[in-house]
C-alpha cells in the first residue's frame, strides 16, 4: 500500500516562507512525475508545480519565480519551498505523484496526499 503524507505547512506572513515535503512510502519500484496542487474553498484544486524524473519542473505562472520544487530519490520525497509568500497563496496544498508499485509492475498510477493548510496573513 502506498502512502504520500505531506508536512510543513502552517501560519506565515506576507514575505515569509515556507517549505513543504512529501514522503511517498510502501512498495515502490519507480516514482515518475511528482507534482504539488493547490486547493481554496470553492475554486478548483490547481496544479501548482511538477517535477519529472529527469529533473525538469514546471510552474504556474502565479508562483513562477517564488516558489521552487525539488525532490529527493533516495527518499522518495519532494519538496516545495515556498518564498515571497503572498495572501493569496493560501490554500490546502496536495502532493500526487505517478508511481508503479512491486505489486502492480505494469500499472502507472497516480496518488495523493491528505493535503496540507497553508495560511499567508499578517
Amino acid at each position: 500500500q502506498v502512502q504520500l503524507v505531506e508536512s510543513g505547512g502552517g501560519l506565515v506572513q506576507p514575505g515569509g516562507s515556507l517549505r513543504l515535503s512529501c514522503a511517498a512510502s510502501g512498495s515502490i519500484e519507480s516514482i515518475f512525475i511528482m507534482r504539488w496542487y493547490r486547493q481554496t474553498l470553492g475554486k478548483r484544486r490547481e496544479l501548482v508545480a511538477d517535477i519529472t524524473h529527469g529533473g525538469v519542473s514546471c510552474y504556474s505562472d502565479y508562483v513562477k519565480g517564488r516558489f521552487t520544487i525539488s525532490r529527493d530519490f533516495t527518499k522518495n520525497t519532494q519538496y516545495l519551498q515556498m518564498n515571497s509568500l503572498k495572501p493569496e497563496d493560501t490554500a490546502v496544498y496536495y502532493c500526487a505523484a505517478d508511481l508503479r508499485t512491486h505489486d502492480e509492475p505494469g500499472t502507472i498510477r497516480e496518488y495523493w496526499g491528505q493535503g496540507t493548510q497553508v495560511t499567508v496573513s499578517s
